[in-house]
């Protein structure tokens, strides 16, 4: 089955099983449109290479496809799937790490979805709509640059980066396979369903990385080493470019205390990696990450929690300290 079909297919499947519109690629709509673009710049006879190269000179900023329906469509759509996975992944896992009053509440209006076996199964189909939803913008728009003899494709793909719209930079799915690793090692857990077909969290030369085969033949590695300090990430919170990095790396990198956060980051701060302005105030602290860390390697953690808490203090300390001579004019 061609890959545009068993998209049509799933993606069917998964609005009547969720009983509402879920947002899409329009794969067979767009695939329609560079088919359109490609028989109005065919030439009537056999071209040579350069003639090729022309033609696609011609077609860049002068069909409907390059300058006014093909990339504003896709990325209205991407945009849409993006947000609906962002949603329903927060909102799954907000309901996994709900206690107290809270817990009840959550589950109390949540009622068709108790049990660790339904939490599961949830997230698969969310790493699931996530992945095929990846899948279909790529093979979208190589498609767009082998009718077009162009690069635009990759062009677009990396400006969908900067905009954030890139799904498998979204922190909530590093958050979806540790909480399904949570999920799998707890003894309550007795249900049979499979997440990821091979979810790991290994440690070579002492580097952690989590790592998960996903649809399609497409693999997944993520790198759980502060690029700030060089240690395991302790207190893990991502960007909103993509980057992780430790909470107290990210509050020096940003120039703010623990005690103001990072939501008071100046907007000019800029993500030690990527170099993007502007990251900081929307950070996400990756919780089930955390955990999962915690419970893979007790000894360190616990050996790097005591160093924290006495440096927490001490910053906490040098704060306030600065704030009564501010107040007092010394």
């Amino acid at each position: 089955m061609k890959f545009t079909k068993r998209y049509e297919t799933y993606m069917r499947g998964m609005r009547t099983a969720a009983e509402q519109q879920l947002p899409a690629v329009g794969l067979k709509r767009l695939k329609k449109m560079l088919k359109k673009c490609r028989s109005h710049h065919a030439p009537h006879h056999k071209t040579s290479s350069a003639d090729a190269g022309a033609s696609s000179a011609r077609c860049h900023g002068h069909c409907s496809v390059c300058d006014g329906s093909f990339f504003p469509s896709l990325l209205d759509e991407m945009s849409a799937v993006v947000g609906c996975f962002n949603e329903k992944a927060k909102k799954l896992l907000e309901l996994h790490l709900a206690s107290g009053f809270k817990k009840y509440v959550m589950w109390f209006s949540n009622r068709g979805h108790k049990g660790h076996g339904k939490l599961i199964q949830q997230g698969k189909d969310l790493v699931t709509y996530a992945i095929i939803n990846a899948v279909a913008m790529r093979k979208i728009l190589k498609k767009y640059d082998k009718v077009h003899y162009s690069k635009q494709g990759q062009e677009f793909k990396a400006q969908a980066q900067s905009l954030h719209i890139e799904i498998l930079q979204s922190p909530w799915l590093s958050e979806l396979m540790a909480f399904y690793m949570n999920l799998r090692r707890s003894k309550n857990n007795e249900a049979a369903m499979e997440l990821f077909g091979d979810c790991s969290l290994t440690f070579d030369d002492e580097q952690p990385t989590l790592s998960c085969n996903l649809f399609d033949s497409m693999r997944v590695d993520i790198s759980l080493t502060c690029s700030i300090c060089l240690d395991t990430m302790f207190d893990p919170v991502s960007l909103s470019c993509g980057h992780i990095f430790c909470y107290l790396c990210c509050c020096s990198a940003a120039s703010v205390t623990i005690v103001d956060g990072l939501k008071s980051a100046d907007h000019r701060s800029k993500c030690p990696l990527c170099r993007q302005a502007g990251v900081f105030p929307n950070a996400v602290h990756l919780d089930e990450l955390n955990m999962l860390l915690s419970y893979s390697c007790p000894e360190y953690w616990e050996k790097r929690m005591q160093m924290e808490r006495v440096e927490r203090v001490r910053l906490a300390k040098e704060h306030w300290e600065s704030q009564c001579r501010a107040f007092l004019g010394v």
